[in-house]
């Protein structure tokens, strides 16, 4: 049960979903478990009733509650049906809605039948495949949450930045919690790549031993709900094998920031020793391990981010990379130790991206590659991603690619330790704990 007293705020995606109040569009609110969907649609009951709306003209169900267990979407219509106030306009709130069978029939019919206004979750990318689309086609907006930003986490977790003034007379960042202790903003920061962003560590406090309790959960239910326990869906191949479902889980999450094909996995799991190549057990096939891959993106566990050729400006189809939603996640699967900190830092920067509503890529320019390509309507920024720029071999490896592209689009270096300059020939070198507490969220979907 949600402590509505206590909720934290989480403006960037409630501002969105208040932008659309009263519009004619399903409001859905998608992405992985325990990101912070149900608490979203509560802010948004509390925001309604702050604003005059009476109790009786919200109705919310949460469909992994025991209570609508069995309902299809004909006991759901019937329920709602019964709840509907004559001549008042209804506020409907449904959470995790995926869960009920042919759910999208009674969602269009509440549009057509009810004075009413609906907001939805859901936890997989399956419900608006192309099939349920069809249904809602045009008539519903999509508001894509993702675990903690770094400055949610600061927020969630009782922080607060303060400007304090060096020796040298620039202003020094400093960090307090709401005992008056101060911090380093990179101690703070080192915590959230340890612990990552799902809103509930937030609740038991940063300690290791309750924060694996929770990351646990999280991922049991993932696995086992959303992907090992979905129906077979028409023409998707079932997800039987827990045990190859972990390994590719493993492998993944080990992998994050390289280029991987789906084709290589198994035969990489075989040749690690991780599956046995046998008569009996065999190297899973490519078709086998692209549904299992599927299923993770499905249910928003990892996400896949296309190369694009900056010359021939094209997608390529060969070798993506896959980032895991939440660090925290990924330090749970392999262990708490530093690891690849610099594929940490650009799962990081990735999923900040998608938070400010740009379309991300991975950029090839001739034989070498940019990081990120972030588009978003007429705006373009190339972002490297590097631990330190104070080494003269990593400058000219991170500004060589940025370097060959023609265009007039901002180019960015985001590092942890910028050195002296601020720019190389027009490049931007940024910090990036700096660049993920700037106040450049936009408010758009």
């Amino acid at each position: 049960m949600i402590d509505t007293h206590n909720l934290k705020k989480r403006d960037l995606y409630l501002n969105k979903m208040i932008a659309f109040q009263d519009s004619e569009p399903v409001k859905v609110v998608t992405g992985m478990r325990r990101s912070g969907k149900s608490s979203l649609l509560k802010l948004m009951a509390n925001h309604l009733k702050e604003s005059g709306i009476a109790d009786e003209q919200i109705l919310e169900m949460n469909f992994e509650s025991y209570a609508f267990k069995n309902m299809n979407s004909d006991s759901l219509y019937d329920y709602v049906k019964q709840h509907v106030v004559s001549g008042k306009r209804m506020y409907l709130f449904f959470d995790e809605v995926q869960r009920v069978l042919n759910w999208e029939d009674a969602i269009n019919a509440f549009r057509v039948d009810f004075n009413c206004d609906l907001y939805v979750t859901g936890s997989n990318a399956y419900m608006l495949s192309s099939e349920y689309a069809t249904y809602l086609s045009g008539r519903y907006v999509e508001i894509k949450m993702l675990p903690l930003s770094f400055s949610e986490f600061l927020y969630f977790h009782d922080f607060e930045i303060k400007g304090t003034k060096s020796a040298l007379g620039g202003t020094h960042k400093q960090v307090f919690d709401k005992n008056g202790e101060h911090y380093d903003i990179r101690e703070v920061f080192d915590a959230y790549m340890r612990f990552g962003g799902m809103p509930g560590i937030a609740d038991v406090g940063l300690n290791q031993e309750k924060a694996l309790v929770l990351l646990d959960g999280i991922y049991s239910t993932v696995v086992m709900r959303d992907i090992l326990e979905r129906e077979n869906r028409r023409g998707q191949k079932r997800i039987t094998d827990p045990i190859l479902l972990k390994k590719i889980v493993m492998f993944l999450a080990d992998n994050i920031g390289s280029n991987i094909s789906v084709s290589s996995i198994g035969n990489t799991l075989v040749n690690e020793g991780l599956l046995e190549d046998g008569k009996h057990k065999g190297t899973p096939s490519a078709h086998t391990v692209q549904a299992y891959v599927n299923a993770l993106l499905e249910s928003y566990f990892f996400y896949e981010i296309k190369r694009f050729d900056i010359k021939g400006k094209e997608f390529l189809r060969t070798l993506g990379k896959y980032y895991i939603v939440d660090i925290g996640l990924r330090n749970y699967l392999l262990g708490f130790r530093n690891r690849d900190s610099g594929h940490v830092l650009e799962n990081i920067v990735y999923f900040e991206l998608l938070r400010r509503g740009y379309d991300v890529s991975i950029g090839k320019v001739d034989n070498t590659e940019v990081d990120f390509i972030a588009t978003k309507a007429d705006d373009k920024i190339y972002i490297q991603v590097s631990e330190s720029m104070m080494s003269e071999d990593v400058r000219k490896r991170e500004l060589a690619p940025l370097q060959r592209i023609n265009d007039n689009y901002e180019k960015i270096v985001l590092s942890m330790n910028t050195g002296m300059d601020s720019s190389y020939e027009g490049i931007k070198s940024l910090d990036l704990i700096d660049w993920l507490l700037s106040e450049a969220v936009e408010e758009t979907l």
